[in-house]
């Protein structure tokens, strides 16, 4: 039971919803509108319905305040970073010209102008837009599109609460912009920040805003006693004016630590805060600060990251102990459900008694208002909600999917000997040498083609049985020869076969694998129109038959240069799924890595000289508290190591790894004993080159130089610029030269040309470094 003045308070919120609309309808607007198909005008129109819509939906639900300002075209720091007028100068024209178009030229850039930085958001899969700031960087207030949106949902009688991007988050997250020093400490900026959030705080009031949430994610990772000092007077000064309205400071993804007693200290109104996961410590914490006396607490009990049932009665407990420690209590989710698909019952093809182990943003909002009814009401009032759950959680739990005896007895017999390779690197790369026969520089890409139009019209005929499987392995075929053709043409050294029949690299793995549930409509975004199908991990895994080896003897069928064969490592197999919670994701990365290992063995059998092991996610699922890392890194490498430790001394083993900090991991990229890794360089001009020569990494190494999230084309004298830059850190003959990441997402002219131009470049310095 609860008591009646403290449980009346409660109320039910969610930090931010999924923004794409039930059929991507954000998506098809946005592409539209870069192809001239779509007007400005019709583009705004779509998200203001698709904001509409998600509004009624959570009132509906039973949501008591819902989130504005979460809405984005592309990104919601990019959006703080064009509220705060910071505007990078190349771009600064352009947005004066058309705040639309210098908004997306932001994102992709131009042909001319290179667009901001990207990287992962803290240790998820969504990407943001990196602030560049320096110490001429000059803040105005532009409030335009956050009390817009207000405005929207209070012309619809609903009780809203505006939401951005804190000003500690934003400078943390920011980096020195091109030509400032790279000592450069952006939190320098602090005071004159935030007279800038206070003119928006104050336009929020003037518009009718009663609270306002400023994210403060950054605050949950280690922060130096100068960061956490920067916190503290930063909200003693938003605090202090009189002229805005209540504040809620929001942190999650992880436990607040030293910052949760200078938060609670703050003159602010109330606090949200993470209880899920490794959150759970927020609880212990708040009660030893003697808890949030007078102010508002949002609980934050139903996990807003993954996709399983919450545990009611659990969250219940948990909510019953908090009553004690704030004014009032209110529920939500652990952070925005921007982090998962927007409705579980939309999927058709998963088996029902499955299904209702699953949760997604609809579900999720569900299980908070039903959580915010109990507390208020007592939980007589959802008797028939806490049986159901009590049910769904039963049938998971015993269920035969979620284990294996096979496979765990096969995870359990791996040996030190298992993760490690015959013969140590120097010789490894003797071998190689010899064996690949490769030139100085030598030229690749990481593996992925334009899937065109007609591919995924292939695949869509095939699902719908327009063509039969043998109509569909001859469209593969045809774009795999004319992959293979170009990339002879064009001069590249290693070449790839494209993957054209992979839908996505990990979805394309989990698909062929035991354990594994696919979605048809579980979209999440991934960055601007990127979205992406997380697969789901439900049960143990194990390989029934190989996966890639067809594809990739058929393309060194057609040429005489190594073809690269394409696999997902096993951390990433994790990290971009959503991924099972009932046991330690080390066993779980092992099953994987195990799996992979099989294909691995299979594709050097079959004569693949040169096998790439993708491991982009290693660096997003670091966790934020450094006590955390060595156990995590512990597994991580081993779970590679597993996968790649079977293989000849000759056989050269890739990795590959994008938009993420890399200077944080570089012991632990040393520690995976790849022959060769390739790593996103461009947009960051080769600052992780800087970092492994810094480190000194001994194994050969590819610092992108072409940015392929961008449609504009690097020329030739771009590239070899970088080329020469990378030189300054890693030797010639331990350099390669690629691209930043896959080429799925690019079309073909911007592809054909940007690679010969990367080859020429790659000629260009060779003849330079030979002195030709």
């Amino acid at each position: 039971m609860t008591t009646k003045s403290a449980a009346a308070a409660a109320r039910a919120t969610v930090y931010g919803y999924p923004r794409q609309g039930p059929n991507r309808e954000l998506k098809k607007a946005i592409e539209g509108y870069w192809k001239g198909r779509v007007t400005a005008d019709a583009l705004r129109s779509t998200a203001a319905e698709l904001r509409r819509s998600n509004w009624r939906r959570l009132d509906e639900a039973g949501i008591h305040e819902v989130p504005t300002g979460d809405f984005s075209y592309y990104d919601h720091v990019l959006d703080t970073t064009v509220a705060l007028g910071a505007i990078p100068e190349r771009h600064r024209s352009s947005v004066e010209a058309d705040a639309l178009d210098g908004y997306f030229a932001m994102a992709r850039g131009t042909q001319d102008i290179a667009p901001l930085e990207m990287t992962k958001w803290f240790d998820t899969n969504y990407h943001y837009l990196v602030p560049e700031l320096g110490p001429d960087t000059v803040f105005t207030a532009d409030s335009t599109k956050q009390v817009a949106e207000l405005k929207e949902a209070l012309a619809l009688d609903l009780t809203a609460r505006p939401v951005l991007v804190g000003p500690i988050t934003y400078l943390l997250l920011a980096k020195p912009a091109p030509g400032v020093a790279a000592d450069f400490e952006p939190l320098t900026l602090l005071d004159r920040l935030l007279p800038v959030y206070a003119e928006i705080l104050a336009d929020l009031r003037a518009a009718g805003a009663e609270w306002v949430q400023l994210d403060e994610p950054a605050l949950v990772q280690d922060r130096t006693p100068a960061e956490l000092n920067a916190a503290a007077r930063a909200y003693r000064d938003l605090g202090g004016r009189t002229d805005r309205p209540k504040l809620l400071v929001a942190s999650y993804f992880d436990r607040l630590g030293e910052a949760l007693p200078v938060l609670a200290k703050a003159p602010v109104e109330g606090l949200a805060l993470d209880f899920t996961g490794s959150a759970a410590a927020n609880l212990g914490a708040l009660a030893a600060v003697g808890g949030l006396p007078g102010k508002r607490l949002v609980a934050g009990v139903v996990n807003g990251r993954n996709i399983w049932v919450n545990d009611l009665s659990a969250s219940l407990a948990t909510l019953g102990t908090l009553l004690g420690l704030a004014d009032r209590v209110d529920v939500s989710a652990s952070c925005s459900l921007l982090h998962v698909p927007l409705d579980a019952a939309a999927e058709r093809d998963i088996e029902p008694q499955i299904l209702r182990w699953l949760a997604f943003a609809r579900q999720k909002t569900a299980e908070v208002v039903t959580l915010a009814k109990g507390l208020a009401q007592g939980t007589g009032t959802i008797t028939a909600e806490l049986a159901a759950n009590r049910a769904d959680l039963a049938s998971r739990a015993g269920s035969p999917i979620t284990g294996d005896p096979a496979v765990r007895s096969r995870s359990a017999a791996v040996t030190e000997a298992d993760a490690r390779r015959s013969q140590p690197y120097a010789e490894r790369a003797a071998a190689q040498r010899a064996h690949l026969k490769l030139p100085l520089l030598p030229t690749t890409t990481i593996g992925s083609f334009p899937q065109t139009g007609e591919l995924r019209i292939a695949r869509a005929d095939l699902r719908a049985g327009r063509i039969d499987a043998a109509g569909y392995e001859e469209r593969i075929k045809a774009e795999i020869q004319e992959v293979v053709s170009f990339q002879e043409k064009t001069g590249i050294d290693v070449l790839v076969h494209g993957e054209a029949e992979r839908n996505d690299m990990v979805q394309y793995f989990a698909e062929r694998l035991t354990g594994y549930l696919a979605t048809r409509h579980g979209w999440v975004q991934s960055y601007g129109t990127r979205y992406v199908r997380p697969p789901i991990l439900a049960g143990d895994i194990s390989r029934p038959e190989p996966m890639t080896v067809r594809w990739t003897t058929y393309a060194q069928s057609l040429t005489s240069r190594p073809v690269k064969g394409m696999l997902t490592g096993p951390v990433t197999m994790l990290a971009w799924s959503f991924v099972r919670d009932d046991q330690p994701l080390a066993e779980t990365a092992r099953q994987v890595a195990l799996a992979l290992r099989e294909e691995v063995n299979d594709l050097e059998a079959a004569g693949t000289s040169v096998i790439q092991v993708d491991e982009p996610a290693l660096r997003e699922t670091l966790p934020l508290r450094a006590a955390d890392h060595t156990t995590y890194l512990a597994w991580a490498t081993e779970a590679f190591r597993l996968t790649t430790g079977g293989v000849r001394p000759d056989t050269q083993i890739h990795t590959h790894m994008c938009y993420a900090e890399f200077g944080d991991i570089v012991q632990a990229i040393d520690d995976l004993d790849a022959d060769v890794i390739s790593l996103e360089a461009a947009r960051s001009h080769m600052q992780v080159a800087r970092e492994l020569a810094a480190h000194g990494y001994p194994r050969e190494a590819g610092p992108g130089v072409y940015d392929i999230h961008s449609p504009r084309v690097p020329s030739t004298e771009e590239a070899a610029g970088l080329l020469r830059t990378g030189l300054k850190a890693i030797p010639a003959e331990r350099l390669w030269v690629n691209p930043d990441c896959g080429l799925k997402t690019r079309g073909w002219p911007e592809t054909r040309a940007s690679l010969e131009n990367l080859v020429a470049a790659a000629r260009t310095v060779r003849e330079e470094l030979s002195g030709s």
